[in-house]
């Protein structure tokens, strides 16, 4: 039996690195950087703040005899309050943006498990839409979970318009 639980502040720098494990799996190369601490401390902040949705995640624990205390796996995600709409009537959606398990520890059913459990939070929150970008390698674990084509997604890197355009 796979025993997953909430992600905690404390859990951030290992959340980082599975990330980071995450990303050097889908590039092909390793990108160690200040993105790292600034993740950390935002993974910390936002963990900690239970008040209102945002960010939430689940993690199965790694085997200390495996390294120390560490994560075996983590899905996170966040939930975003819109306006409702019909269909909608919360106005809560969801949005997986992490589901990574560490190499030595693939092919157990973590990232099944960790991605269940962040479902089931979501639509204990009232979230009605949960979205996600898989990589092909992903796509068969989230097409059994029921995800499916949604909409064409569109996306602008705005960091050229930075300073260009007066805010208000």
């Amino acid at each position: 039996m796979i025993i997953t639980r909430p992600a905690r502040p404390g859990d951030a720098s290992e959340i980082v690195r599975l990330r980071r494990l995450m990303f050097a799996a889908m590039s092909g190369e390793d990108s160690p950087g200040d993105w790292e601490r600034t993740a950390e401390e935002i993974a910390r902040r936002q963990l900690a703040d239970t008040s209102r949705p945002g960010l939430c995640g689940f993690v199965v624990d790694g085997d200390p005899a495996a390294g120390g205390p560490h994560l075996a796996a983590c899905s996170l995600g966040r939930i975003e309050e819109r306006l409702p709409a019909p269909g909608h009537p919360t106005g809560r959606f969801g949005f997986v943006f992490t589901v990574c398990t560490d190499p030595r520890y693939r092919g157990r059913g973590f990232a099944r498990a960790t991605t269940e459990a962040l479902l089931e939070l979501f639509a204990a929150r009232g979230v009605t839409r949960v979205d996600l970008h898989a990589t092909e390698e992903a796509e068969a674990l989230y097409r059994s979970l029921g995800f499916a084509e949604h909409s064409t997604a569109l996306s602008l890197d705005v960091s050229r318009w930075a300073g260009t355009v007066s805010p208000g």
